[in-house]
C-alpha cells in the first residue's frame, strides 16, 4: 500500500504519483491513495465513483469551478520509474497527466478558503475505450457534480490556455465492384480501383478555418485506414477507406455528418464514431478571468479532449496543464518541473485572491 504526501511539494508528488504504476483498468491503487490522501481533509467533501475520486469545497461562493484530470496512463515502455535530470521529469504519466493530478492534489489540500468553490476531480480510464472513461460515467451517473460556472482539465498543455477542442468523427466510405480473376479482369469490376475517386477528393480538400472566441480553429479530412482484397489473383469485390475528419467547434456531430455526406456524394457512407467539440467560451466572465491570470495568451485545441463532456453539460472549459502534448504516449516522456510549479502558482493566485 503506497501513502501520498500532500505535504510535498507538486513536484515530488508527480514523482509520488508516477511511481504508483495505474496503466488504465489498473487504477485501483492509485485511486485508493488519492481517496486516503484526501479523506482526512476537513474542508472536502470526498465520494468515490469506481476509481474516480471527487473532492468539493461547499462555502457557498458566488461560482464554482471544477478542475479535472485522468489517473490512469498509457501501457510501460521500459519508462518508469520517475528519474530527474537537468529540470526535467521523465517517467510515464510525468506528461500525460500526473503532473496536471499533482497540482490538483497540492491545491485540493491546501486552499481551504478560496474565493470560488472547487470541485477536484481525479477519473480513471480516459487512454483507453469511451465505455470505460471515469468522467463520461460520472456524467451519467451524478452530472450534479461536474456543473460548475466553468471548468480546467489539467491535459497538458504546454502551461498555457489552449480552449474548448475541436469535434471528432470516423466514417468507413464503401465501394463495391464484382469478383474476377486477375489474368480476365475485363470480366469483373476492382472495388479497390473504385476508391480512387475518394482518395482524389480528400487530396483536393481545403480545411476551413473558422474564428471562434478569436482563436483559428484548423479542420482536417483525412483517410486514416483502407482495407479490400480477397486474393493475389482475384479482382477485389469491396474497398472501404476509413476517413477521420476534424471539425470546429461551432459545426454540431449532425452538421459534421451532414458536411461528409455532401462531400462524398454517390458514395455509400457509414459513421463508425463521432465525438462533439466544446466551443472555447472564452467571453464568459469566469473564463476572462482565468485567461487574465494566466497571462492573457489562449490557443485553439486541435484535438479532441474531455472538455467537451463539461460542454455538454453546459460548462465551457479549457486545457491547461503542464507538459508538452507532443510528448504523450511517447517512451521519452518528460516534464519541465518549471511548468508544474507554474500552473500550481497561476491557479492559486487566480483561486486564492480575494474578489
Amino acid at each position: 500500500m503506497t501513502d501520498l504526501d500532500l505535504t510535498a511539494d507538486a513536484v515530488a508528488l508527480t514523482e509520488q504519483l508516477v511511481n504508483i504504476e495505474s496503466v488504465s483498468r489498473n487504477e485501483q491503487a492509485i485511486a485508493d491513495a488519492i481517496e486516503r490522501a484526501l479523506l482526512p481533509l476537513g474542508h472536502l467533501t470526498v465520494t468515490r465513483h469506481g476509481h474516480t475520486i471527487v473532492a468539493r469545497t461547499d462555502l457557498g461562493r458566488a461560482e464554482r469551478v471544477v478542475i479535472a484530470g485522468h489517473i490512469d496512463t498509457v501501457p510501460l515502455n521500459g519508462n518508469l520509474p520517475s528519474r530527474r535530470e537537468d529540470g526535467l521529469l521523465h517517467g510515464l504519466g510525468t506528461c500525460d497527466m500526473k503532473s496536471g493530478d499533482a497540482v490538483i492534489l497540492k491545491l485540493a489540500a491546501t486552499l481551504t478558503e478560496p474565493n470560488r468553490d472547487l470541485t477536484f476531480i481525479l477519473y480513471d480510464a480516459e487512454e483507453i475505450e469511451e465505455e470505460f472513461n471515469g468522467l463520461k460515467l460520472l456524467a451519467q451517473s451524478n452530472p450534479e457534480l461536474m456543473e460548475a460556472d466553468f471548468a480546467i482539465l489539467m491535459e497538458p498543455s504546454g502551461a498555457i490556455v489552449e480552449a474548448g477542442c475541436q469535434g471528432t468523427m470516423r466514417v468507413d466510405i464503401r465501394t463495391t465492384g464484382e469478383r474476377a480473376h486477375a489474368a480476365r479482369s475485363w470480366k469483373g469490376v476492382n472495388a479497390i480501383h473504385g476508391a480512387a475517386e475518394i482518395l482524389a477528393r480528400l487530396n483536393a480538400y481545403e480545411s476551413r478555418r473558422p474564428v471562434i472566441d478569436g482563436l483559428e480553429y484548423r479542420e482536417g479530412l483525412n483517410a486514416v485506414f483502407i482495407s479490400g482484397g480477397v486474393a493475389g489473383n482475384v479482382l477485389p469485390d469491396e474497398c472501404v477507406v476509413s476517413v477521420n475528419h476534424r471539425f470546429a467547434p461551432d459545426r454540431s456531430v449532425a452538421e459534421a455528418e451532414q458536411f461528409l455526406r455532401e462531400f462524398f456524394d454517390g458514395f455509400d457512407l457509414t459513421v463508425s464514431d463521432s465525438a462533439p467539440g466544446a466551443m472555447p467560451g472564452l467571453g464568459l466572465p469566469a473564463a476572462k478571468e482565468f485567461l487574465d491570470a494566466v497571462g492573457g495568451e489562449a490557443k485553439p485545441k486541435f484535438g479532441w479532449t474531455d472538455v467537451s463532456r463539461f460542454s455538454a453539460l453546459g460548462v465551457p472549459a479549457v486545457n491547461f496543464g503542464p507538459g508538452d502534448p507532443m510528448l504523450a504516449h511517447k517512451q521519452e516522456e518528460f516534464v519541465p518541473m518549471e511548468h508544474i510549479e507554474r500552473c500550481e502558482r497561476q491557479l492559486r493566485a487566480w483561486l486564492g485572491r480575494d474578489r
